[in-house]
């Protein structure tokens, strides 16, 4: 494993850490208890602790190492901020979907700048099961149309955008 690819898992873990710390707001609303809220948050555990158990098994210390417990004091901040603002404006499950779409993001850049193959099936396991709780909550599933649905100031853009994406240009 190289550098790159290193900060690339750690990203991962980030952003999964993040989704499930909005999915713990998003659950502790009292209208917003559904089944597919909890099962998303598992599979951000899930991916959360296979990017792990494959950091740790690096061969440098450094690597090694775990999110500090300031990472996880951020998470919290970040999805308390998020969920109020959301819930403030009635739009929390939107923007939990949106935490979803952003891990799908990276779970397919990840997925794809890999080269072993059992690495891989285990992050298209994940990605599969993610895309189908993003389909249930409302929101689309495909990344492709995700990029085509809203671009950096949340205005939709055409095509060009699809073909921006940098995986596709290996």
């Amino acid at each position: 494993m190289i550098d790159a690819e290193v900060a690339r898992l750690r990203k991962l873990r980030n952003m999964a850490l993040r989704v499930r710390a909005v999915a713990a707001i998003v659950s502790a609303h009292p209208t917003m208890q559904r089944p597919t809220v909890a099962v998303s948050a598992v599979i951000a555990w899930r991916v959360t602790r296979v990017v792990s158990g494959r950091l740790r098994a690096h061969p440098n210390l450094s690597f090694q190492q775990g999110p500090s417990s300031l990472r996880y004091f951020f998470h919290r901040a970040l999805a308390i901020v998020i969920g109020t603002t959301a819930r403030h404006r009635n739009r929390l499950l939107r923007a939990y979907t949106v935490q979803l779409q952003y891990l799908a993001r990276e779970l397919d850049d990840t997925r794809a700048l890999t080269w072993d193959q059992d690495w891989s099936d285990t992050l298209g396991r994940a990605q599969r099961q993610l895309r189908r709780s993003i389909q249930e909550l409302g929101g689309p599933a495909d990344t492709a149309a995700i990029a085509a649905s809203s671009g950096a100031n949340g205005r939709p853009v055409g095509a060009a955008a699809i073909s921006d994406w940098p995986y596709l240009a290996i």
